[in-house]
């Protein structure tokens, strides 16, 4: 080796020099790295330059639905996203489901007291590289779930050309939605709730495409729970079989891990998996998207003097019925009703302000938040969950049905007392069905339905009074029944369900009690009709399908165009028991007026 090699090689390695050479490098780099931070820190929170997110770039295009643009009266401003991003609101959006007339967000509010907040709707551009937003009021906000833990948010559909990824705004904190998922349902395939029943957890969901009426194979259907960290990246920890499967309902057992500890199970999402035929193998399910989180309907139970059962109670589900409410509840209390359970189909009147007033009145009814469109058969199969654990009956009808006691005969004494229905008559009724045939799960009651009677505007002293007309033959019949008798499906038809073997129905005689439908009223009240139906297997007014079905008007056709001589039809006889039973039992003697009157005055 030599002398110049050697020199070389100890300058290199000389320890003198080494680590100032290294503490200078880092220092440069440091001050480099620090400084370009403070620049980027400077252009962030600088309003004028247009950065663009990818919070609001669609991630879903859902084909059968259009995102039609939002009726021009809707509040709307454009801002850049810079004015939603100074700070996040401490909410989390869990879950988006797209309506054929709004975007449903679903929330987890974290304590937020929402009665004291209110949102508007974030949308973003489609346009690539367009950083402009749009805001537009929320139609509704509801809380919801167990200790109303959720928040509901209707929004508007997004304009032309804008993300139905919507996001959400309070107009009283600044800031966005935090953690949001950007997933977007449609309304049309997805499971959407889910609730235990003893060892089991039932689900519903839409897209299963199963037969009405029918109890399906349950072998190609299976549940799926997400649990920690597989629930966040849309993973599912542990699946069991499908016990049973019938139209939008899928009951399978609960996993052993959930079982020993149950209250563990709430609040876990869970999902339906779906073989595409009976003879695939396990690993081949295809999962339905899902924004269901499992509650348990006990904890829900409203506390009862002595914990014992209310005899008889009512479910329905209404959309935009809260002027046909007070008197339907007045009426039916007076024969018996104990408790009532409104499941709301996405009103926007003022139901929950009459609801409130008629709990203050000691009318024992709670309103249950219910979005999910064109699920009045799952709806009804929920409510009898729910009601399982409070009722011994539960009645399921319309708020235009209403119970009818004619003069009761010698023959039919072992049903009721004979002469006039005195107070409480429904409810000994089916108390004493309880106590004399304790097989008899389910009571029929043939239906009588009603036209507008020659009126041309509502009747001032409601239904009961102003309907007097109706057709001569009977139409269908509406169910009393016993939730603790259902069959395990939980299959019905609306008019009646399915029960366990063991128990029967029972067809309640014409000359004991009837329910009077006032099912074509004056036109202003019918055309509302025309907006959609909620029953899952009934179609729409506006659809040409089953014209001569009896759930239609005959002869009305597909638009909501008044027919010539409308209040004179369905008019065969005329039928006055129900309004003289009213005014004899209800009308206050010295002012002549009926108690929903002097509630409207």
């Amino acid at each position: 080796m030599d002398s110049s090699d050697h020199r070389k090689r100890k300058r290199i390695f000389r320890p003198s020099t080494y680590p100032y050479s290294l503490v200078y490098v880092f220092t440069v780099r440091s001050f480099v790295l620090c400084f370009s931070f403070l620049i980027f820190l400077f252009l962030l929170s600088y309003h004028n330059i247009p950065f663009t997110s990818s919070v609001f770039r669609p991630v879903l295009v859902v084909s059968s639905l259009s995102l039609l643009s939002s009726s021009s009266d809707l509040y709307s401003t454009s801002h850049s996203f810079q004015d939603f991003s100074s700070s996040l609101l401490d909410l989390t959006i869990e879950g988006r489901v797209l309506f054929p007339d709004h975007v449903l967000l679903m929330v987890n509010k974290n304590d937020l007291a929402v009665k004291d907040t209110d949102f508007e709707c974030v949308y973003g551009s489609n346009i690539e590289g367009d950083g402009v937003v749009v805001k537009e009021k929320a139609f509704s906000v509801d809380v919801y779930g167990e200790s109303e833990s959720g928040v509901l948010v209707r929004c508007p559909l997004p304009p032309a050309n804008y993300s139905a990824v919507v996001n959400l705004r309070s107009f009283r904190r600044s800031g966005v939605m935090k953690k949001s998922n950007q997933t977007v349902n449609s309304w049309e395939n997805v499971a959407y709730a889910a609730t235990l029943d003893g060892n089991t957890v039932v689900v519903f969901v839409k897209g299963l495409n199963l037969r009405p009426d029918r109890e399906s194979d349950s072998r190609q259907f299976s549940c799926h729970f997400g649990l920690g960290s597989f629930e966040k990246d849309g993973r599912y920890a542990l699946g069991t079989k499908a016990i049973t499967a019938a139209q939008e309902v899928v009951r399978c057992s609960v996993p052993l891990s959930i079982v020993k500890s149950p209250e563990k199970a709430r609040g876990i999402r869970v999902t339906i998996g779906m073989l595409p035929h009976i003879h695939a193998k396990a690993n081949e399910h295809v999962f339905l998207p899902s924004v269901a989180k499992i509650s348990d309907l006990k904890y829900e139970k409203r506390k009862n003097v002595g914990n014992v059962k209310y005899d008889l109670c009512v479910c329905t589900m209404v959309w935009n019925q809260a002027s046909a409410l007070r008197e339907w509840i007045t009426y039916h209390s007076w024969l018996g009703v104990e408790r009532w359970f409104i499941y709301d189909n996405n009103s926007d009147d003022n139901i929950k302000d009459v609801i409130e007033e008629l709990e203050t009145e000691n009318y024992n009814v709670t309103r249950h938040v219910w979005p999910w469109i064109k699920t009045q058969e799952a709806g009804f199969s929920h409510c009898a969950l729910r009601a399982k654990q409070e009722c011994s009956w539960v009645s399921f009808m319309d708020v235009d049905e209403y119970f009818y006691f004619p003069y009761s005969t010698p023959g039919h004494q072992s049903l009721r007392s004979r002469g006039y229905a005195g107070q409480h008559s429904l409810r000994s009724l089916v108390a004493n069905l309880s106590s004399s045939s304790p097989r008899i799960a389910e009571i029929r009651t043939t239906c009588h339905s009603f036209g507008p009677s020659g009126l041309n505007s509502a009747p001032s002293q409601g239904i009961t009074v102003g309907y007097t007309c109706r057709l001569k033959s009977p139409e269908r019949h509406k169910s009393i029944i016993r939730p603790d008798a259902l069959d395990t499906t939980l299959l019905n038809v609306v008019h009646h369900f399915h029960l366990r073997k063991g128990f029967r129905y029972m067809n309640l005689p014409q000359s004991t009690a009837v329910i009077n439908h006032y099912k074509y009223q004056v036109w202003e009240v019918f055309r509302a009709k025309f907006f959609r139906r909620v029953a899952t297997y009934v179609a729409d007014w506006q659809n040409n399908q089953n014209e001569g079905s009896r759930d239609r008007a005959p002869g009305l056709g597909t638009e909501a165009i008044e027919p010539p001589n409308w209040p004179l039809q369905f008019c065969e006889v005329w039928d006055t028991g129900l309004r003289d039973f009213v005014l004899s039992n209800f009308a206050d003697l010295s002012t002549g007026l009926l108690p929903w009157e002097k509630s409207s005055f």
